[in-house]
């Protein structure tokens, strides 16, 4: 979709330029646009970027950084990411998702496996060369989501739009996600 809007949920600095790194070492040049990232929705129409910029601004004030964990490997098919957990991400996933009701895809009302991409599109393979290299090396720990961003698809890079760090004093987990 050009120009569909994405929200992602942003790394803490020192695990985004890791998880970059590794993304450029291991995803195809050609088709390596982007810097990693976690994605939380994939296709909202860009008519609604007003709403998305007013409730991600809401919720980021509302929450503190969100707990996280980094678990391993996930393997993708033709591809490798890493694994996350994070409860409380996804319970924030949960009630942005009602609060957006109408204008999400199919895609977009499944909760997503959190995970960053390290490298798509090769041979399985390759693929899983690299999943056994990774697993070797991986030290699981845990982490802070530090935001929210809301990006632009344009048919290539995403242009970013803007970006919310958490600055909230409440904690997010499963428990308190709307129903």
């Amino acid at each position: 979709m050009s120009g569909g809007l994405i929200v992602t949920a942003e790394l803490p600095p020192d695990l985004h330029s890791w998880a970059t790194r590794l993304r450029t070492a291991h995803y195809p040049a050609e088709r390596n646009l982007l810097e990693a990232h976690v994605t939380l929705f994939h296709a909202l129409p860009p008519g609604s970027e007003p709403e998305l910029k007013g409730r991600l601004a809401a919720i980021t004030a509302e929450y503190a950084p969100v707990a996280a964990h980094l678990d391993g490997v996930m393997p993708l098919g033709g591809g490798t990411a890493l694994r996350l957990t994070s409860p409380g991400m996804l319970a924030l996933r949960d009630r942005l998702a009602e609060e957006l009701h109408g204008l999400l895809t199919p895609q977009d009302w499944q909760e997503p496996q959190l995970h960053v991409t390290v490298q798509n599109k090769v041979s399985n393979r390759a693929a899983k060369e690299l999943q056994a290299t990774l697993a070797a090396q991986i030290e699981p720990r845990g982490f802070r989501f530090s935001g929210l961003a809301l990006h632009r698809y344009r048919g290539g890079p995403w242009a970013p739009v803007r970006r919310w760090p958490f600055r909230g004093k409440s904690e997010v987990d499963r428990a308190t996600s709307r129903p």
